[in-house]
């Protein structure tokens, strides 16, 4: 059974408990001690690398519940960053501790690589764009002739390099991938990340999912030991489609952010900051599909 998700909108967390380290697109970083951090997953949304300036209610609760439930299906497969703290220890004033209990991961502190760990199980995005230009993606040929929205023959590993707020992921080759972070680990990385994603597509399939792409990060502990952080499987960092729609030669309808992309895709906007305002409709379907993803798969 889920957590009720709150009909009202986080769009900046302001915790006097704790010094926040950084804001990024999503997430706030609070210290908490040397071994460990706080993350509030707000619901602010960005789109083509911009953060809106609307929120979308409930988000930010949904990819931490989402998250969790990835983790503890992925614990045996990989360790995760999650800590055993408890968050009433952390932030001790109950009205403070209410205004992110739903949307808070304590952490241990780890050191991320500086990939994204992407796998694609289907032909789209900026993978499809790759496929015409070269017949491939990130270096990797493809069989001639696969529409849009096509499966791949198997999941492939295509890493990107982080970028700062405002900037562009850049998609590399797993040899550049290996170059940043060394062969054994890019291998390491790629095994898991392929694994993960292949067992949580067929789990999401069977709850009527398509979970078309995905990427996970990673860090390591001071001892170098591998650990599944951040977020995983969620509508923010994949494309979520409904299988019962699903077709090739289309960009097929989704639980995810596509849907507030598509609806970008419509203005006279450059995709540079500051980004547009979204009407109510499109702020209360997105809310839906992310509520509706959410339910199918942990319900």
């Amino acid at each position: 059974m889920n957590a009720e998700i709150s009909p009202d909108a986080l769009y900046e967390s302001r915790l006097t408990a704790l010094t926040r380290l950084s804001q990024g697109k999503v997430r706030d970083i609070y210290a908490v001690d040397a071994d460990h951090l706080l993350i509030v997953t707000t619901d602010r949304l960005s789109a083509f690398d911009v953060v809106l300036p609307d929120p979308i209610p409930g988000k930010g609760e949904v990819l931490t519940q989402l998250s969790n439930f990835w983790f503890a299906r992925t614990a045996d497969i990989v360790r995760n960053h999650l800590a055993s703290l408890k968050l009433e220890d952390v932030i001790r004033d109950p009205v403070e501790r209410a205004t992110v209990a739903s949307r808070a991961m304590l952490v241990r502190r780890l050191k991320p690589l500086p990939i994204e760990a992407v796998v694609r199980g289907y032909l789209i995005g900026s993978g499809y764009k790759d496929y015409q230009a070269t017949g491939g993606i990130c270096g990797v040929q493809l069989p001639a002739g696969l529409p849009l929205a096509a499966q791949l023959p198997e999941p492939m590993f295509t890493p990107a390099t982080k970028a700062a707020i405002g900037d562009h992921d850049e998609n590399i080759s797993f040899a550049e991938c290996a170059k940043l972070i060394g062969t054994d680990l890019a291998q390491c990385v790629r095994s898991l990340a392929i694994r993960i994603y292949t067992e949580g597509a067929a789990y999401a399939r069977q709850r009527g999912i398509i979970i078309a792409d995905t990427k996970f990060e990673f860090g390591l502990d001071e001892k170098g030991e591998l650990y599944l952080i951040d977020e995983v499987m969620t509508p923010d960092s994949s494309r979520f489609w409904p299988a019962a729609e699903y077709r090739t030669g289309i960009s097929p309808p989704s639980f995810d952010k596509q849907f507030v992309r598509d609806y970008l895709e419509t203005l006279d906007w450059n995709k540079k900051a500051p980004g547009p305002r979204l009407p109510q409709a499109i702020i209360d379907g997105t809310s839906a599909k992310y509520r509706q993803a959410l339910t199918l798969l942990t319900s």
